[in-house]
Parts: structure tokens; C-alpha cells; sequence
């Protein structure tokens, strides 16, 4: 009888074994609501609400893409990063580019300051939209050669908008050389120095990639509870795919990032072969100055800066390894046709770039195996491809069916 009354009762154990679990899962609460306030404190205003349009950049919906995933046996997810109030992943890049210089110095509110930047196009819509809602001018130089919408679309935001000759950046005429001389020229007509031209530079400011790396890359991580097994995505400046394989490479055991490129880029083969190459380089083959591809945003024949991060270092003893497994060369054909596909079967009405993502997350999940699962990225709508590759005739003059695939089959043939 001493021995039993040395244990406590049965239903005290349970109570502080319920007691125990409450206080972990309280503690557990506690940790996602002080997570969940991180990602807001700065854009809640005292009553609560969000204040201004740029409150909406970021935490999108990571979703299922089902006709992927179905076909596959794979968990196929992708950011749904068109659903930002500017429509694409580079509102992030905007925002925080802005704040930076704001911190800096560099950027004064409402001083007629101005913004400039050479894009294809999002990244432009994205500047406007931020410089507009901040105080600042905007000042835009593209490629003529992007759907005139994007244009359209930034003339709408306020900003001033150039359209020149496709070249390489080599030339001085590069629309990534032109703004950088706008902006240098800006401001000399303001002796008290507080009128100042900003140039954003995102090819190769750093902080590109790291606006992804503080954003886009925890976003995943969360969403997905850190089980990953391929993250995929193309590549323009960099910025977005360097800032996530970053931030996932050493949190997710095991996950395998690769490269999405577009024909006419010499990405892939860089990384697969360490050789920028492609195929349209060969003589009596280019047809465009830039990237032979009718896939606006991504491609590139050079090494950006926030690119280059995910290489081999080239300094003497850094040895750092390459953060990338592989990549995978997308033709125009199967963006097209995917595009449709996605269309037809998901309701998806996504952008180029997005398409060649996709072609390559089916490739990747079919090498993975079913059980697996690989995110991607949505960088944009359709909406702002409507005169270009989401135009029927224009595709069609190029050689390219617009007709939706009947079956995930006929892209068999992926590189």
C-alpha cells in the first residue's frame, strides 16, 4: 500500500500530461502568430489595416497545379506571384530596391525625384507602381521590340516610357546602358541637390536577390513546411532564382534546384557544361540581337552579378560549389503549348516565363518519380503577353501551334 500511494493517481498524470500538451501548443501558437506579425508589422497601420498599395506585395498563395500533379504523381506547386497587386514577382524587387536607396540616401520622397531602370517590362510596372505610391517620378527604357502593352501598362502608372533598338549591352544604346545614363544625367538642373535620378540596376545589384532571399524563399520554406524536393525556375537578372536556391539549399536536406531556360539562352549550357553557348549562337542562325526566343524576361547570353552566385566561385580558395543540379533548355514550341495547356485544363492564364517553368517542373517530377514534391513560380498573368505570344496569328506566323495539347504525352521529348 506505501508503494501505490508513492505514484499520484491515474487522472492526475492525465491532467498533467493534458496540461503539458496545452502550455506546447500554446507556445506553438505563439510562434506562428509572432511569424505571421513579422511578415506584417510593416504594413499594418494603427487601427490595423493595411496601409497602401504596396501592404499587398508578397505572401502569395503557393498553389496546386492539378493537371501537373495528377498526371505526374507529383505534388506540383507554384507561387502565385501574378496575384501581386503590380501582377508579378517583381514587385518585391521594387519595393525593397526602393527602401534601400530610401535608407541609404539616395531616394528622398517627394522631391521630384526619379527612378530609372532598363526592363524588359515587369520589373518597369513594378517600379512605376511603387515610385508612384512613394512620391517618386519614374523613368523607363525597354527593348522596342517587348509587347506593347507593357508600355501601355507603365504609361498608365505615370512613368516616362523609351522604347529603343534591341542591341547587346555591349553597346552604349542598350536599354540597360540608357537608363543608366538618364539617370546620371538627371538632377543637374537642381542646385540644392535634393532632385536626384536613381538608377536601379537590377541586373547586378545584389539586392535583388536578396529582396527573394528575406521574402520569397521563407514564404516557400513556410508554405511548404520545408518539404521540397526540386525547386525549378528561369532566370533573367538572377535575382529570383539566386534568392530562393539561397535560402532553401541549406534549410531543405536533400533539394535539388534547377535552371529553366528558354532557347537562344546560354544559361543551361553554362551550367550544365560551364561553356555559355546556345545553339542560335551558331553563325547564319540569330535572329534577334538579344535572346533568340520569343519568351520575354528570362534568357540571357551573360552573367548578371546575383546569377553568378549560384556558380562555382572563380576566386582563388573561396571553392564555393555550384548551387544549381542542372538545367533544362525550354523550346518556344512547348512554352506556347504548355501555355495552352495550362489554360485549358487548369484555368491558368499565365505569362511566358512561367510556361517554360512549368515545362520544366513536368520534366523534373517525371525524373523525381511520383511521391515528390516541386515548386515553381508564376512570375506573371497573360495579360500583359496579349499582342505577343498570347496572340494566335503571331505565333502562328512563327511556326507554332496554338492548339491545346490533348495529352501531358506529347511533351515526351523534354531536353
Amino acid at each position: 500500500m506505501a508503494q501505490t500511494d508513492a505514484f499520484p493517481p491515474a487522472y492526475v498524470l492525465l491532467a498533467a500530461t493534458a496540461a503539458a500538451t496545452a502550455a506546447l501548443y500554446r507556445w506553438w501558437q505563439q510562434q506562428q502568430q509572432q511569424q505571421q506579425k513579422g511578415a506584417e508589422q510593416d504594413t499594418a497601420s494603427p487601427h490595423g489595416n493595411r496601409t497602401g498599395v504596396v501592404s499587398l506585395i508578397g505572401n502569395t498563395p503557393l498553389i496546386r497545379i492539378n493537371s501537373l500533379s495528377d498526371h505526374t504523381g507529383c505534388e506540383i506547386l507554384a507561387k502565385a506571384e501574378f496575384l501581386n497587386p503590380g501582377g508579378s514577382s517583381k514587385d518585391r524587387i521594387a519595393l525593397y530596391l526602393i527602401e534601400q536607396a530610401e535608407s541609404q540616401g539616395k531616394l528622398t520622397p517627394h522631391t521630384q525625384s526619379c527612378i530609372f531602370e532598363g526592363t524588359s517590362g515587369s520589373t518597369g510596372i513594378s517600379l512605376a507602381m511603387v515610385a508612384r505610391a512613394k512620391g517618386y517620378l519614374c523613368h523607363i527604357v525597354m527593348p522596342s521590340d517587348q509587347a506593347i502593352e507593357k508600355s501601355q501598362l507603365l504609361e498608365r502608372y505615370g512613368a516616362t516610357v523609351e522604347r529603343v533598338a534591341p542591341c547587346s549591352i555591349v553597346d552604349r544604346n542598350n536599354f540597360v546602358n540608357v537608363a543608366r545614363r538618364r539617370a546620371m544625367e538627371y538632377g543637374g538642373d537642381d542646385r540644392s541637390g535634393r532632385k536626384k535620378g536613381y538608377f536601379v540596376d537590377q541586373f547586378e545589384n545584389p539586392m535583388n536577390s536578396e529582396a527573394h532571399y528575406r521574402t520569397t524563399g521563407p514564404e516557400i520554406y513556410r508554405q511548404t513546411r520545408g518539404h521540397i524536393d526540386a525547386f525549378v525556375h528561369g532566370s533573367g537578372t538572377g535575382g529570383t532564382i539566386a534568392g530562393i536556391t539561397r535560402y532553401l539549399k541549406p534549410r531543405v536536406p536533400g533539394l535539388r534546384c534547377y535552371l529553366a531556360d528558354p532557347q537562344g539562352s546560354g544559361l543551361a549550357n553554362k551550367v550544365n557544361h560551364g561553356v555559355m553557348f546556345a545553339d542560335s549562337e551558331r553563325e547564319g542562325t540569330r535572329r534577334r540581337q538579344q535572346v533568340d526566343t520569343l519568351v520575354e524576361g528570362v534568357g540571357l547570353n551573360r552573367l548578371t552579378r546575383n546569377f553568378a552566385n549560384l556558380l562555382p566561385a572563380s576566386t582563388p580558395g573561396v571553392g564555393q560549389k555550384c548551387l544549381l543540379d542542372g538545367a533544362l533548355s525550354v523550346s518556344d514550341a512547348d512554352a506556347v503549348r504548355m501555355s495552352r495547356w495550362l489554360m485549358a485544363s487548369d484555368g491558368l492564364f499565365v505569362g511566358s516565363s512561367a510556361a517554360i517553368n512549368c515545362v520544366a517542373a513536368l520534366s523534373i517530377a517525371r525524373r523525381l518519380g511520383p511521391g515528390h514534391t516541386v515548386v515553381t513560380v508564376l512570375a506573371d498573368s497573360g495579360q500583359r503577353h496579349l499582342t505577343k505570344f498570347w496572340n494566335d496569328q503571331a505565333m502562328a506566323s512563327l511556326g507554332h501551334s496554338t492548339v491545346p495539347p490533348t495529352s501531358l504525352d506529347e511533351f515526351d521529348q523534354l531536353i
